[in-house]
């Protein structure tokens, strides 16, 4: 059901350092020994901002985005459609409820139809592995505030009290590391759009925080105690400031406190004017693909669905990406170094759609050849090529190994690189899943030309693009 109204018994708007005195004690149980130190990090965004973003993140480079909810039930036009249909009234979305709902059905009424019937978390966890992910990032609860597990904070809008009557958050935990390599990560939207209580803070011009002490604060306390996720993907902030969300008290105790203190990272979605600014990595915008070397880890949130985040039953077939744009996306985005996080989007009985399924094992069957290019690879002096396009560098420092990733093969079998600077006797070039050593030559002042091998399409190593792995170049 949709939460009722509430009455205004929040605090008025107090101090960031205050507000966790705020939350009942059994949100911050008392840690255990061993953890019971000093704190590191004060809640400051220039203290927080200097904590170093755990090794684990940046070796991972490839992740999976799952946008689960009750917007799987319409499925028709995006996971916003709550908003565009009540609030927006957008004729698409109003035409449709028309043409398939009776007059009197509203947003909660879907609630019950978000079943998760066939949500078989072991196979998710299979496909996922399959897919040569390092992480997957799971939406725990969207804007429409509908929790995946059975939070004591939701008035009875989660999937434990309604719908699938499971706790789908657990068992895709469960899943996950009972049975990949696969670190868990949850997303978390900090506001809803028809809460009450958020409503009545925003009319106030959040100059009150009833929201955020009653509801969120609660839920992401309660997330991680219970869940222990590796990864906390904030999202939604409604144009309001951090300070209204306690964001820097709440991520001071999740680096200093929490079960998970030492492997979590944060992206930087925690209020107005922190996205690209604050956080463990940054995300910046929705599909954010700069092109160049950034100072600072970020990550490319994109969806396989080039128009939404959630499943539609309305998508055609060229509304999807194809694997060989994946993989130059995957590509271009690790040279730039930067993480990509690859978004499918559910049915609201919990299947995977086939098409998200094939770019999933497509994926995998890529990286499986190619990996060593891509996962704990560092950034290259060049990113692509300045002569050849769609040629992209990574690299192993302490092997001393280039990879230059290309994703057309050339009819000349003749493959030119303007950056690498070889030697003689000393470089050498492998082609990664033929094995033998390539020749070349160089050229002056600097570039290689590269001989590929004769094969055919079944001999190639792979089908949507190769990788070089270049020893001893500058």
């Amino acid at each position: 059901m949709r939460p009722p109204a509430a009455p205004g018994l929040g605090p008025a708007l107090l101090p960031p350092l205050l507000l966790p005195l705020l939350l009942p004690p059994l949100l911050l149980p008392p840690p255990p020994a061993a953890a019971r130190r000093a704190p590191r990090y004060d809640p400051t965004w220039r203290s927080l901002d200097a904590r170093p973003l755990p090794a684990w993140f940046d070796r991972a480079k490839f992740g999976i985005f799952v946008h689960w909810g009750v917007f799987s039930v319409p499925s028709f036009g995006s996971e916003w459609f709550w908003w565009y249909w009540q609030k927006e009234k957008i004729p698409t979305y109003v035409q449709f409820m028309k043409n398939n709902y009776p007059p009197n059905f509203k947003y909660e009424d879907f609630g019950p139809l978000f079943t998760a019937k066939f949500f078989n978390a072991s196979h998710w966890a299979d496909i996922f592995q399959a897919s040569g992910a390092k992480y997957i990032v799971l939406t725990s609860k969207h804007h429409e505030g509908f929790t995946l597990w059975g939070s004591k904070y939701s008035w009875n809008w989660n999937a434990v009290d309604e719908g699938p009557k499971r706790d789908l958050v657990k068992e895709l935990e469960v899943a996950i590391r009972n049975r990949t390599d696969l670190r868990f990560g949850l997303y978390y939207s900090l506001f809803e759009w028809f809460h009450p209580l958020f409503l009545e803070d925003k009319s106030r011009s959040f100059q009150q925080q009833q929201f955020p002490v009653s509801k969120m604060l609660p839920e992401l306390y309660e997330l991680v105690n219970k869940y222990q996720p590796e990864i906390l993907w904030s999202d939604g902030d409604a144009d309001a400031p951090d300070y209204y969300w306690n964001s820097t008290g709440f991520l001071a105790w999740l680096y200093n406190k929490s079960p998970v203190r030492d492997t979590v990272v944060t992206n930087d979605r925690w209020g107005y004017g922190t996205i690209c600014k604050h956080g463990g990595y940054y995300t910046c915008s929705d599909r954010y693909d700069p092109g160049h070397l950034l100072p600072h880890k970020w990550e490319n949130c994109m969806t396989i669905d080039k128009f939404s985040w959630g499943y539609r039953r309305d998508a055609g077939i060229d509304d999807y990406l194809t694997i060989k744009e994946l993989v130059k996306q995957l590509v271009e985005t690790v040279s730039c170094g930067g993480n990509l996080l690859m978004n499918i989007g559910p049915t609201h009985d919990g299947t995977i759609s086939v098409i998200f399924e094939e770019r999933l094992r497509q994926m995998g069957t890529w990286l499986k050849v190619n990996g060593e290019a891509i996962y704990e690879t560092h950034p290259w002096r060049s990113q692509s090529d300045d002569i050849t396009p769609n040629v992209w560098y990574t690299s192993k420092r302490k092997q001393k190994l280039v990879y230059a990733i290309f994703l057309e093969w050339p009819t000349s079998r003749s493959l030119f690189l303007s950056q690498p600077i070889a030697t003689l006797g000393v470089t050498q070039i492998k082609l990664l899943g033929h094995g033998q050593p390539l020749n070349w030559t160089s050229l002056k002042p600097n570039g290689l030309l590269i001989q590929l091998p004769h094969l055919t399409f079944h001999q190639m190593p792979s089908k949507w693009g190769w990788a070089l792995a270049l020893t001893n170049v500058i």
